[in-house]
């Protein structure tokens, strides 16, 4: 069997991985994601001490910088995280390890693990959204991740904010009540003085929550008309909150779109990740056997 590496790399912690797939994963570790050379040198030591992979994919949070042919590929650029700006990952990782490595976002790596094996298998057009400490978005479009000028930054597009009604002015360093800014992990704390998981099912925050969500996903779905919605992060762990975000995005669309999953089959479109907290992982080793193909 060739095995290939995976790596999700998140602000909080690390994820690394060998396998090929769902029910073929050999070895595994997490670890806080302290300062860069500890959290590389960590990364390193794992697959060192690992039969030999194929291929390396790395899924990171960001921004990052994704284009192969930029003098700063693989590096996290303009992270509001302490000490990671303008670091080498893919680069530093390729180097030592002397394998393939394919570098992209940690959403887009989690869509991409999603559309292999988990709630997007046979779709082409969809998009994976966490909601956790940020919000972030992968999409897939005609089978393709998307790549642009940088990457899709779903977390940050600008929702309507009634101050009247919420008078928080967000959470986002950069933009304040972005849809991060209103409806992350951080902001729920922060707006109701402890955290959400904390919150019983009844507490008006999963209304607002909802609303905010139901905004996003709403011109989400113009822009991008997707096949299904995966939804994730440990905000999505409340079970209260899919029933209310689902019943939202059809009061807020009022039926202009005339399609079956947004009125009849709602429950299958607005889903949770088939993978549930291994979608990035997975995802990411999805992405080592694609540039190792290549």
């Amino acid at each position: 069997m060739t095995l290939y590496g995976g790596i999700e790399s998140g602000g909080t912690k690390w994820v690394c991985a060998v396998g090929s797939g769902p029910d073929d994963v050999v070895a595994r570790t997490s670890f806080p994601t302290t300062q860069p050379e500890e959290t590389l040198g960590r990364a390193l030591a794992f697959f060192r001490q690992q039969p030999e992979i194929a291929a390396l994919g790395i899924g990171s949070f960001g921004p990052v910088d994704v284009h192969r042919d930029s003098p700063t590929w693989g590096f996290v650029t303009t992270t509001p995280k302490p000490g990671w700006t303008n670091i080498d990952v893919g680069g530093v990782m390729q180097r030592a390890l002397g394998v393939p490595v394919a570098f992209d976002t940690d959403v887009n790596a989690a869509a991409l693990g999603e559309q292999r094996w988990g709630a997007a298998q046979q779709l082409d057009t969809f998009f994976y959204l966490t909601i956790g400490t940020g919000i972030g978005g992968g999409v897939m479009g005609n089978g393709r991740l998307l790549h642009g000028l940088l990457h899709s930054e779903l977390g940050h597009m600008r929702i309507p904010h009634d101050r009247a009604v919420d008078p928080y002015p967000g959470a986002c360093p950069y933009h304040g009540d972005c849809l991060e800014g209103l409806a992350a992990g951080p902001a729920l704390e922060s707006r109701w003085a402890q955290r959400g998981e904390t919150l019983p099912p009844d507490h008006p925050a999963w209304t607002l929550e909802a609303h905010y969500l139901a905004l996003a996903l709403v011109n989400l779905i113009c822009i991008l008309s997707p096949q299904r919605i995966i939804l994730g992060g440990g905000v999505m762990q409340q079970p209260q909150l899919f029933p209310l975000l689902q019943r939202e995005v059809q009061a807020l669309l009022n039926g202009y779109l005339q399609v079956p999953a947004l009125l009849d089959a709602i429950e299958t479109y607005l889903v949770p990740p088939a993978l549930g907290d291994r979608s990035g992982m997975l995802g990411a080793i999805a992405l080592a056997q694609e540039v190792a193909r290549s």
